[in-house]
Formats: structure tokens, sequence, C-alpha cells
């Protein structure tokens, strides 16, 4: 299995719009962030989790044939802005499978309704296949995923399994049921926004208290604010097998 990131950063991305804080500012290429995504290629599939507004230009940097399935984890704008981007997938592909909550695609078809019409269609429009999810183990091309439930702020949102990999952003409050479909995880992605404490995701601390609980073999941060620092200074605080994410990083499991 390999897993790409995509995106690394928070809801408005690293160089903020406008920003003058020193972080926004660096010259080096892993702090600038794209907003949050992972692309898994597993066996002869490839699935993305997320489509931000930077959907686009993640596309072009990763550059994959093919997508078998978009997964959402909810339905917040810097994860699902970039729908209207599938559209070359789906002229090359036909229907793009979606996987996501009933109240996440009701989302989405407010926001996208010209994607989901069924009449009087504009023949541009991309085309999706809907698949509702639950929180309970679901098949794509015969392989196994399991949603993980938790909650941001009030709000529930999925993560998912991929054998011995997982991936959880925009989570900030987990139940120890969730937590245990986490064992002997090789890799689990988390989201770590700052050292500050914030009222819809984890702050580092948190999060280091979650990998501490799961105990993966490696664990890689993202979901991350320019609040949290400089990538090379927060990494050197790290624990030896905590890692903090950037943009287009490539790892195999």
């Amino acid at each position: 299995m390999k897993v790409t990131f995509l995106g690394t950063g928070t809801s408005q991305g690293i160089p903020v719009i406008g920003s003058t804080h020193p972080v926004c500012l660096s010259n080096n290429p892993k702090d600038k962030r794209l907003r949050v995504s992972v692309m898994v290629e597993w066996e002869d599939s490839t699935f993305v989790i997320d489509c931000g507004p930077d959907f686009r230009q993640q596309m072009l940097r990763a550059n994959p044939e093919k997508i078998d399935a978009l997964l959402f984890t909810h339905e917040h704008a810097d994860h699902t802005a970039g729908l209207d981007d599938i559209r070359p997938f789906c002229f090359k592909q036909g229907e793009l499978p979606i996987y996501a909550h009933q109240r996440v695609i009701e989302q989405l078809k407010i926001r996208f309704e010209y994607v989901f019409a069924t009449e009087n269609r504009y023949p541009g429009a991309p085309t999706v296949a809907i698949n509702i999810i639950e929180n309970k183990p679901f098949t794509i091309n015969n392989l196994p995923i399991i949603p993980i439930d938790s909650l941001h702020y009030k709000l529930q949102v999925f993560g998912f399994r991929f054998d011995k990999f997982a991936y959880l952003t925009d989570i900030k409050t987990i139940t120890k049921t969730e937590l245990d479909k986490l064992k002997n995880l090789e890799v689990l992605v988390i989201n770590a926004l700052r050292e500050k404490e914030h009222i819809s995701h984890l702050n580092l601390e948190q999060a280091l208290e979650i990998i501490n609980i799961i105990k993966p073999k490696k664990a890689y941060l993202t979901h991350i604010s320019h609040l949290l620092g400089f990538h090379d200074e927060v990494q050197q605080k790290l624990p030896k097998n905590v890692f903090l994410a950037y943009d287009q990083l490539e790892i195999t499991i």
C-alpha cells in the first residue's frame, strides 16, 4: 500500500492569505500546505479521501491515472469544495463512485445540485455513483474498509481504516469503542492543529495522547495550522515514532 499526502493544511491552507506570520513567510516547501487530503493506492485500486478546493492542483501534482473511489470524512468546504474538478476522471472513466454519510450526500446535493440532477443535466457536469456509508465495514473492489466514527465539535465525522493504515482528520473526541478498531496499526494519520486548545480539533498534546493509546508503529500528524510552528522545529520535539506530515510525502505500508 502506498499513501500520498495530497494536502496537510488546515481550512485556510498555509500560507494564509495576507498573513505575515513567520510560518506563512517560510521558504521551506514543507511549510506550504494545501487543504487536507490523502490518496491511498492499495493493490490495483486508488482511493482519495476528501476533495477540497485544492483538488485540481493536488491531482496535477500526484498525477494518478484513475480514481476508483472518493471517500468523504464530512461536509465542510475544505473537504468537499473541489467536487467539480472530478470531471476529467468522469470523462475518462464514467461515473465516479463516492462514499459518504447520508448527511454529507444531502449537503453535496445542495451545493452541487447540477452534479446530482437527473433531468436537464448539463452535458459537461461530473457524474457520480452514490454510496451511503454507516458506521460499519464496507468493501470497494473487494477491499475491506472500516469507518471510524468520531466528533468534530458536535459534527459526526468518519475516519477510515485500510488494513494496517488508518486516517483520522478533523476529530476532537472519539470513544473507546472506536479506538478499539485501531489496534495493530502500522501507520496512523491523525490531525494536530496547533499547541493551543481548539473547540473542534485535537491540539498537539491531545493527538499525542491518542497516539499513545493506539500505539501504532508510526504516526503522522496532519491538518496542521501555521500556529503549530515551523515544520523542522516541530519535528525535533516529537516522539521518535511520530512525524509531521507534509504535502507530497509518500509512504509505503
